[in-house]
């Protein structure tokens, strides 16, 4: 099947999201990190170029100090967000500066203004719209958003402009867990084919992409030809291989979460805790030496 192109902007096969909107939809089924000593950045951190097959592993970060962890543990494209603990929203421009100045990493930026569900005010909108360009213009490689209506359906409208906006800037238009959270999975797949989505990152509508595995497996067969799936939560260095193999997915997303003490989480009549026993005084960070492991037991699987 010929590989379909990557922007919009050179694709006569893609539909405008306005005719997708009007006609309905009528869906059938069918290198070490530049730092010396690790103390001041001295050159940009190289890992890109080194691949030698089609599979790619995503950290999911919350900072700029996770996206140093992950390029130092190995790894060649994060999704980048801010407050993990909310489940990812928009990183700052200063963010997303650093990152793509120190690394050499591929950086989808999400877009996503509060936690919650994914069913956006006008005023939300405005917003993610607006802060869309803001990430696109600091360089990042794609974005990764959300949209549904009430119907828990894909809100075309919304989507469809969206990915009209990153494909302007010839940019990866990524549909993030939100899809999820669907109703019908087949006909979500086939609308955002239809509205020029690049890439769409789920678990199977499961807990973890482990449990949604059957799923996961039955979207790739049907729709992997023509949009690529991301894999993710849950995944590690313990299930990754099997996960790809199983499913024929070669896309996987993962937090590689540690945690670290901050002794001023708490005072002796406040606390700003997010996380429960045993972590009650520690932040998550994306672990270095967790993401070597990843790396390392994806490559160990494909020998």
């Amino acid at each position: 099947m010929q590989k379909k192109a990557v922007f919009c902007l050179f694709s006569h096969r893609r539909k405008d999201w306005r005719k997708v909107l009007s006609e309905g939809l009528q869906v059938a089924k069918t290198a070490k990190m530049g730092y010396n000593n690790r103390k001041q950045p001295a050159m940009q951190l190289q890992n890109t170029g080194n691949r030698e097959d089609d599979r790619m592993v995503e950290i999911c970060c919350g900072s700029y100090e996770d996206a140093v962890a992950a390029s130092r543990g190995g790894a060649e494209r994060i999704e980048l967000n801010s407050a993990l603990a909310l489940g990812g929203l928009t990183p700052s421009a200063g963010c997303i500066r650093l990152v793509k100045k120190t690394t050499d990493l591929t950086v989808i930026s999400m877009v996503r203004p509060r936690g919650g569900g994914f069913c956006y005010t006008e005023l939300e909108t405005e917003q993610m719209f607006e802060e869309a360009k803001m990430l696109l213009e600091c360089g990042s490689n794609g974005l990764a958003f959300g949209f549904l209506t009430r119907n828990r359906e894909i809100d075309l409208e919304k989507t469809g402009r969206m990915t009209e906006l990153i494909h302007s800037y010839g940019q990866k238009a990524v549909f993030h867990r939100a899809f999820d959270c669907t109703a019908d999975p087949e006909a979500a797949v086939s609308q955002l084919i239809e509205l020029g989505a690049d890439r769409i990152l789920t678990s199977g509508l499961r807990g973890t992409a482990w449990e949604g595995r059957e799923l996961l497996k039955k979207l790739q067969q049907e729709f992997g030809g023509r949009i690529e799936l991301l894999a993710g939560s849950g995944v590690n260095a313990g299930n990754a291989g099997r996960l790809m193999e199983f499913t024929g997915i070669s896309q996987i997303h993962s937090s590689c979460k540690g945690w670290r003490n901050d002794p001023t989480t708490s005072g002796e009549h406040v606390n700003y805790s997010f996380a429960g026993t045993p972590h009650e005084d520690d932040y998550d960070m994306v672990d270095e030496v967790l993401v070597r492991q990843l790396m390392e037991s994806v490559k160990q699987r494909k020998q």
